[in-house]
């Protein structure tokens, strides 16, 4: 295969594929119809157009028979009065008027076997063109149900185009919300044994906060036992028994 022969192979095949995602079945079968539609027209004019001929061809026909009469009636009074001559003429004319109505009624014969064809070519098309219009609107209704029930589906499954993004966009949420609730809790257990630092300081293990306690009493007890060597022996007894007095008092 030449090297053209493949690029008219791909163009073929990308225009195939666009053409039939372009395609819609329901403007197919409507642009269907319309045609039918207006070559049922177009025969109905021709029905017409043959009618109006044949109309003409009459009309002619009877103008035609009635010189006819005319001058049979002329040739009559002619003879009556002795004007065999004048008879000769007018009998000379009709029998010229004779063979034009014969040629014109052979031609009306001929228009109207054709208008014959062309009403019952109209009839037949015009049932073809209803029984399409049924199967028409059928197979439209039958589409749209198809159309509906498969976007339905896609949506359930969560494959389709316009619920993709949506169905992307939920999951990367929950994993995110995922991923920062594990490492909340990873932390939380990190600080309360200790691995890491709380460096606000409001977040303590209950061992450490048992140890700041006990160190914290211990302080407060080795403060007053300083306190106390510091006093005099008789000034500690007398603020004692003050002491006493005041909370008797």
């Amino acid at each position: 295969m030449s090297i053209f022969q493949r690029i008219a192979t791909i163009f073929g095949a990308k225009a195939n594929k666009a053409l039939d995602k372009a395609e819609n079945p329901n403007e197919t079968l409507d642009y269907s119809y319309q045609k039918q539609l207006e070559l049922l027209q177009k025969v109905r004019r021709g029905v017409a157009d043959v009618a109006t001929s044949r109309k003409r061809l009459e009309l002619q026909i009877n103008q035609l028979e009635q010189q006819q009469n005319k001058l049979s009636g002329q040739a009559e009074k002619a003879m009556q009065i002795g004007r065999e001559d004048l008879a000769r003429e007018a009998l000379t004319r009709k029998s010229g008027l004779t063979q034009q109505i014969t040629d014109l009624q052979t031609q009306h014969e001929g228009l109207q076997g054709e208008e014959q064809k062309l009403t019952l070519a109209s009839q037949r098309l015009q049932a073809k063109v209803d029984a399409f219009r049924t199967k028409k609107e059928t197979l439209k209704a039958t589409y749209n149900a198809a159309d509906a029930q498969t976007k339905i589906g896609e949506a359930f499954s969560g494959i389709s185009e316009e619920l993709g993004d949506v169905g992307l966009a939920v999951q990367r949420a929950e994993d995110k919300t995922a991923s920062l609730q594990a490492r909340a809790g990873a932390v939380d257990e990190l600080l309360a044994s200790g691995a890491l630092d709380d460096v606000t300081g409001t977040q303590k293990d209950d061992i450490t906060a048992q140890l700041d306690s006990l160190s914290s009493e211990n302080d407060v007890e080795m403060e007053l036992q300083r306190m106390r060597d510091s006093l005099p022996a008789g000034s500690e007894k007398q603020d004692q028994k003050s002491l006493e007095a005041e909370d008797q008092q």
